[in-house]
């Protein structure tokens, strides 16, 4: 294999945790990668929220692929996306009708939306997976606002003031818990005819309590927690209706609210479907110890898309940032074996615990038997992020933007990209959700909106 053409060709679809690990694991090997997503940066989704909250500004939080990649020679990234996978021919066909041919193949697509049989809801309830709704919903929550400014009827100046959040995992609870804390602190001064601390914010879950996979205790300190920050949580209550006016729950309550927000189902990307394989529920692959698809040694799928059943506790490993990272590392190191005539090994997946932010000086850690709450799980929590983060300048912006935020108590990411003509009262209009192309994406100013899922905090959170 002198040269480069000859050696086995790795396509990675697929930029989040996942996708970069292994990218950076086959990097110098000597293999051919091609790894292709529909973004030009890796995003780190566990800060999502705060991009979506005024908090951090949208570059912050993401890294171009390219130089993430750039010192790896024989890596090569495409901004494209992928429509189609022929397992059989060994085969990848693009957005823009070019074809991939692989040796070995790895899918970290991801997950993406389920609105749980009602897709009509999605216009009116944006979830929160990339860059593009971060900012989509900022713009809502902001506009909320300046609306409720301007209008002089009381009931449509409350529903201005009122902000639904359905589900109650990791990202439903930062987002009410950031939305509640932006109206009570950063935007209290700022208006001269409403009081934005008066703002509404109701969290509804259909579990019986919100964070189901931590510790039953946790569970109920977040709860206390939210509620201590103004926000109403309803439990055990499940969405029957929305529209764009508000939330139909429960036993027909109707609650009138101009922003909804999703955060409660997710399922597997559509490339899954494609690789031949038994799927769960969730639609994710039910693969191999190897994390490959049975009978297709030659296809991997990492992260959110496997299905694996933990031995700690028998059931499917979560969805979160350090499966993909581990798998990851892994899938590409198992390439290498194979290569080089020797045995792949099986994923051992090694859980560093859960964690997850409810507000200001509140989270929750749960790991390896440990419990923190309060001011130290929040600090930890701080510590991690950042030292997750990539990039040095990614970690030193928001480390700044977090001190002057917490010194201060105000948010300078607030500014809204729309048309004057558009802002104000018409600018929350209900509007059918539309993701870029690849094209518009790259021509943005902000890069291309990655679509992610989001899950449960283990360090951080699954972006693969």
């Amino acid at each position: 294999m002198d040269s480069p053409e000859d050696r086995p060709h790795v396509v990675i679809l697929g930029g989040g945790f996942g996708g970069l690990a292994a990218a950076r694991t086959l990097g110098g090997a000597p293999v051919r990668v091609t790894l292709v997503d529909r973004s030009n940066h890796h995003l780190f989704q566990p800060l999502l929220y705060q991009v979506a909250t005024a908090l951090l500004p949208a570059p912050d939080i993401a890294a171009p692929l390219r130089n993430l990649l750039s010192s790896y020679e024989n890596v090569r990234v495409l901004l494209a996306e992928a429509q189609r996978i022929d397992v059989d021919k060994r085969l990848v066909v693009l957005d823009h009708g070019e074809a991939l041919t692989y040796d070995f193949l790895i899918v970290a697509t991801g997950l993406k939306h389920d609105y749980l049989g009602h897709p009509e809801w999605e216009r009116h309830a944006p979830g929160l997976k990339t860059l593009y709704e971060a900012l989509e919903i900022r713009s809502r929550v902001l506009l909320a606002f300046e609306a409720a400014e301007r209008l002089t009827d009381p009931e449509e100046k409350r529903a201005f003031l009122t902000f639904i959040v359905v589900g109650g995992g990791a990202t439903g609870v930062e987002l009410a818990g950031q939305l509640s804390e932006i109206s009570r602190n950063a935007l209290r001064r700022d208006f001269r005819t409403i009081d934005p601390s008066s703002a509404r914010i109701v969290l509804i879950e259909g579990a019986d309590r919100i964070f189901r996979d931590y510790d039953p205790s946790l569970s109920a300190r977040a709860q206390r927690d939210l509620e201590s920050l103004g926000v109403e949580v309803h439990t055990s209550t499940f969405v029957t209706d929305i529209d764009d006016r508000g939330v139909t729950f429960g036993e027909g309550e109707r609650i009138e609210a101009h922003t909804v927000l999703w955060a409660a189902g997710v399922r597997a990307s559509s490339m899954a479907e494609q690789l031949g394989a038994e799927l769960d529920k969730m639609g994710r692959v039910k693969v191999t110890a190897y994390c490959t698809v049975p009978g297709r040694d030659e296809v991997a799928v990492l992260g959110d898309l496997i299905h694996l059943t933990s031995k700690k506790n028998g059931q499917p490993l979560p969805a979160v940032a350090q499966v993909a990272l581990q798998s990851g590392k892994l899938v590409a190191r198992n390439i290498l074996r194979r290569i080089n005539g020797e045995a792949p090994r099986p994923f051992k997946y090694f859980d560093k615990g859960l964690m997850a932010t409810i507000g200001r000086n509140r989270a929750i850690v749960e790991s390896r038997g440990l419990k923190m709450t309060g001011l130290l799980a929040w600090l930890t929590w701080l510590f991690i992020h950042i030292a997750f983060l990539v990039g040095f300048r990614n970690r030193v912006a928001v480390l700044l933007q977090w001190i002057w935020a917490y010194v201060t108590n105000r948010r300078d990411s607030r500014v809204v990209f729309s048309h004057p003509k558009e802002q104000g009262p018409a600018a929350l209009e209900p509007r059918v959700s539309r993701r870029p192309s690849a094209t518009e994406q790259a021509t943005s100013e902000i890069g291309v909106p990655n679509a992610r899922p989001s899950g449960a905090w283990a360090w951080s959170r699954s972006d693969d």
